[in-house]
């Protein structure tokens, strides 16, 4: 006998009728009656919450955020009153939902989901959205993001400066079902105090000096897209109160009157404060804060993902080189222990400044090494024990590994010259991978050899590529 489809019902304390035993018979269910719900079973088929509430609370909002494409089922009591358009609206912003009625018979089987919750993002498809993720962190962030982006939920980024808020913003809006719809970033602490009201939810004619025509706002700009709302901490308590009925009523009232304005806009709001502590300072407002707090996702800085830095590294340098129109460059191997041990105050978007400082000072070089970023080490006061502390670079050679090469003065009883080339052209090969990573076309450029003629002497001389795995050739 086939196995029953799973159901899990999430009640939030209202009562199930007995339905749950009817029900029992057509479904493998199982029956959270908290009203702080919890994430469900990951072998749930479908989820079936009671939406009796005038919200959903922040608690399911967030479990909501984390089970992707899984389909949800909101069921009403047939007779309590008809919820508010606003609420349904709120109940419906979960993500995959369907509405029905509680009721003697169950619900279908064919509701569930035609494709399984979405998994962390690999790394290739990381590389695509502009953000390089390896590391067990920054896979958290990433895995975040995505099961975010299956929502229309608000997600509040939090992280010290540079450590990608905005990129990850811009992930979660290019993931989601409304990525072909605006997507507008506002940095809050740019804006005067006097300016940001009217900046966000706009104006009409006349509304204050200098008003010569209605201006829509950015939440309206953003309508049926996301709104991206940077140091988020900075806005004034005026704007704060304005942002909260925004997100309670999905409506903006432009300055100078009018009538309100519906709107139906994602919220994620970045900030480099703890915030919570703000609120507690009493400069940010305690209900806004849980308001944007529904699924929070903290950013690590970068001193804490060393192990991903060489494939920053790697990929700033591809990205910026394209940039400046240069042919892309390599990073000598040695580069890498001088790069990890940088405290990276600044986090990645220095590492990333600092790429490309190097690739314009560089000239013509094809290959970055360590003195092109000794400026790193210049303002630190433990830059000189950092220096000291790296290893040689001499260390770095697969010289060592080749027979050595017979003097060049002719010895008495002669040589074999094919035997002296054919060394001296491994030895340098070798050499050449090593410092491309592998790379064959950077490698034969090094040498002024065509990439045919490298991979033709490799072949010859029996050279294993010693790049790691997945290179380009």
């Amino acid at each position: 006998m086939p196995s029953l489809l799973r159901l899990h019902w999430s009640t939030l304390g209202e009562p199930t009728l007995g339905l749950e035993h009817r029900w029992a018979g057509v479904w493998d269910l199982t029956v959270d009656r908290s009203g702080q719900p919890a994430v469900p079973p990951r072998d749930t088929d479908l989820w079936v919450i009671s939406a009796g509430a005038p919200e959903p609370p922040p608690a399911l909002v967030r479990a909501a955020a984390e089970v992707g494409s899984l389909p949800i089922l909101l069921v009403l009591d047939p007779a309590a009153a008809p919820l508010p358009p606003a609420v349904l609206a709120q109940w419906s912003a979960l993500g995959s939902v369907r509405w029905g009625l509680l009721q003697d018979d169950p619900p279908q089987p064919g509701l569930r989901p035609a494709v399984q919750p979405s998994p962390s993002l690999s790394v290739t498809q990381a590389l695509a959205l502009g953000l390089v993720g390896i590391g067990p962190a920054m896979q958290d962030v990433l895995g975040k993001a995505r099961a975010a982006s299956a929502t229309r939920a608000t997600v509040l980024l939090q992280g010290e400066s540079g450590t990608g808020k905005e990129i990850i913003a811009r992930a979660i809006h290019a993931m989601s079902g409304q990525a072909d719809q605006p997507f507008v970033p506002v940095h809050c602490g740019a804006i005067p105090d006097n300016l940001i009201e009217s900046e966000l939810f706009g104006f009409t004619k006349g509304a204050f000096t200098d008003a010569r025509k209605d201006a829509p706002g950015k939440f309206r700009e953003a309508s049926g897209g996301t709104i991206f709302l940077d140091e988020v901490s900075t806005m004034p308590m005026g704007a704060q109160v304005r942002l909260l009925r925004v997100l309670q009523e999905r409506e903006v009232q432009p300055l100078g009157g009018g009538g309100p304005v519906k709107v139906d806009v994602r919220v994620i709001a970045a900030t480099n404060q703890d915030l919570w502590q703000r609120v507690q300072e009493g400069h940010f407002r305690e209900d806004l804060f849980y308001r944007l707090e529904v699924v929070p996702i903290t950013l690590p800085p970068l001193r804490t993902r060393r192990e991903e830095i060489p494939f920053l590294a790697q990929h700033f340098l591809n990205r910026k080189a394209r940039e400046h129109g240069l042919y892309p460059k390599a990073l000598h191997p040695s580069v890498d222990s001088l790069l990890m041990a940088l405290p990276w105050n600044g986090n990645v978007r220095q590492l990333e400044n600092a790429i490309e400082r190097a690739i314009v000072l560089s000239a013509a070089r094809p290959v970055l090494t360590r003195e092109d970023f000794t400026f790193l080490t210049e303002r630190l006061p433990e830059g000189p024990r950092i220096v000291q502390e790296l290893p040689p670079v001499e260390s770095f050679s697969l010289a060592a590994a080749v027979p050595s090469v017979p003097s060049l003065d002719l010895p008495a009883e002669g040589v074999d010259l094919n035997q002296v080339v054919s060394d001296m052209e491994k030895k340098l090969m070798l050499q050449s991978l090593q410092v491309t990573r592998g790379n064959k076309k950077r490698a034969a450029e090094l040498l002024g050899l065509k990439r045919t003629t490298f991979l033709e002497k490799m072949k010859r001389l029996d050279l294993e590529d010693p790049a790691p795995e997945g290179a380009e050739g």
